[in-house]
C-alpha cells in the first residue's frame, strides 16, 4: 500500500506539471496577451505601446522559461530601466528596491501571481473563494450523499416494483436536467411572483457573509438534484446485483428477516461502487458550481473562474487550474485507496 500511495503521488506530480504547463502555454499566446495589454491600458494603444507592454511585465518570455519562473525553480525576470528609471520584475516588491526583492518568487514559494482583474495577490483570492465554495460543496454534499444512496437503496431492494420505476424515472429526470435549466426553474417558482410562493427572497450573494436558510437552499437544491441520480442509479444498480447474490438466498432460506438481510449482509457489499462515484462528485462539484455560482451570484470558486477567463486573468487561471488538477488527482488517489478497504478481496501488486 505504501509504495502503491508513493507511486501515485510521484504520478500526480508529473500530472499536475504536464496539465499546468498546457494551461500556462495557451494562456500566454500572445492574442491572449495582446488582449491582456489593451484591458490593462487602452484598446486603442499602438502594437508597439502593446509589444513594450508585454515585454515590461515579462510576458514575452519563452514558454520553458516563464513557466520555470512561474513555478520558482529559476530566478523571476526583471526589466530594463524605463524613461524613469523605474525597473519591474515579478519578485519586485511594493516599497522595496529590487536588490533586496528575493530572486525566486513563484508557486513553490507560494506566491501565484497578482490578479490583474481584482488588484490583489491570486492566492489570497483563490484561499478566499475556495472557502465559500467549500461550503457550499460541503452543505451540497450532506443533502445529495444521504438522499441518493436511500433512493438507490429502495430502488434497488425492490427492483421491477412501482417504487423502483418511479425512483429510477426521477433518478433519470433529475440527472438529465442540467443546471442553468433547474436553477431557473426554481428562481421562476420558489423566488419570483409569477407562482405566487416568493418562499426564498434572499440573494445567494448574502450567503457569503451569512448563511441562512433563504439564500443558500436554492443553489444548494440545483446542484444536489443533478448529482443525485447519478449517485442514486448506480447504487440502484449495484444493490440490485448484491440482492440476486447467492449468499442473500442462503440467509433468506435460513429464515433471517428481510431487514437484517439488507443491513448486515448486502449494504455494505452494495456501496462499493458507489463510494467510487461519490469521490468522483468532489471534483465535478469544484468545475460544476461555475454555472451555479454564476446564476445565482455567489462569488466562489467558480465565480472567480468565469471572471478570471472573461478578463484574461492569467495568474489567476493559473491558480484556478492548479487547485482543479489537485482536487481531481487527490480524490482518484482517496477513491483507490477506499475501494481496496472497502473490498477486501482486491490486492494491490
Amino acid at each position: 500500500m505504501v509504495k502503491f500511495i508513493i507511486r501515485r503521488v510521484g504520478l500526480m506530480i508529473l500530472t499536475t506539471l504536464c496539465l499546468t504547463l498546457l494551461v500556462f502555454f495557451i494562456t500566454n499566446l500572445y492574442p491572449n496577451l495582446e488582449k491582456l495589454a489593451k484591458t490593462q491600458l487602452n484598446f486603442r494603444m499602438s502594437d508597439d505601446a502593446v509589444t513594450s507592454y508585454l515585454e515590461r511585465n515579462g510576458y514575452l518570455r519563452p514558454t520553458p522559461v516563464g513557466y520555470a519562473q512561474w513555478l520558482g525553480v529559476i530566478p523571476g525576470y526583471v526589466s530594463e530601466p524605463d524613461k524613469e528609471g523605474k525597473i519591474t520584475g515579478r519578485c519586485k516588491l511594493p516599497g522595496v528596491t529590487m536588490e533586496d526583492s528575493p530572486k525566486y518568487c513563484g508557486v513553490l514559494q507560494g506566491y501565484w501571481g497578482y490578479s490583474t482583474v481584482f488588484k490583489e495577490p491570486a492566492l489570497d483570492i483563490l484561499t478566499k473563494r475556495l472557502g465559500l465554495t467549500g461550503w457550499l460543496m460541503l452543505t451540497v454534499m450532506l443533502v445529495m450523499i444521504p438522499a441518493a444512496l436511500l433512493l438507490g437503496i429502495f430502488s434497488g431492494m425492490r427492483e421491477g416494483s412501482k417504487l423502483d420505476r418511479t425512483l429510477s424515472a426521477f433518478s433519470i429526470t433529475s440527472t438529465a436536467t442540467p443546471e442553468y435549466v433547474s436553477g431557473i426553474v426554481f428562481i421562476a417558482i420558489f423566488s419570483s411572483s409569477a407562482f405566487g410562493l416568493k418562499w426564498f427572497k434572499g440573494s445567494a450573494t448574502s450567503a457569503m457573509d451569512d448563511i441562512t436558510w433563504v439564500n443558500f437552499t436554492l443553489p444548494v437544491m440545483t446542484i444536489a438534484l443533478y448529482g443525485m441520480g447519478y449517485i442514486a442509479r448506480m447504487t440502484r444498480a449495484s444493490m440490485a446485483e448484491v440482492m440476486t447474490s447467492q449468499y442473500i438466498r442462503t440467509a433468506r432460506l435460513k429464515g433471517v428477516s428481510f431487514t437484517s438481510i439488507v443491513i448486515k449482509h448486502a449494504l455494505r457489499n452494495a456501496l462499493i461502487a458507489p463510494f467510487t462515484v461519490i469521490m468522483l462528485q468532489f471534483p465535478w462539484l469544484l468545475n460544476g458550481v461555475v454555472i451555479v455560482e454564476t446564476i445565482f451570484n455567489y462569488k466562489g470558486f467558480g465565480w472567480v473562474l468565469v471572471q478570471a477567463a472573461s478578463n484574461n486573468d492569467i495568474d489567476l487561471l493559473l491558480g484556478c487550474s492548479v487547485i482543479a488538477v489537485i482536487v481531481v488527482l487527490v480524490t482518484q488517489l482517496i477513491s483507490d485507496i477506499g475501494y481496496v478497504v472497502l473490498n477486501p478481496r482486491i490486492r494491490i501488486n
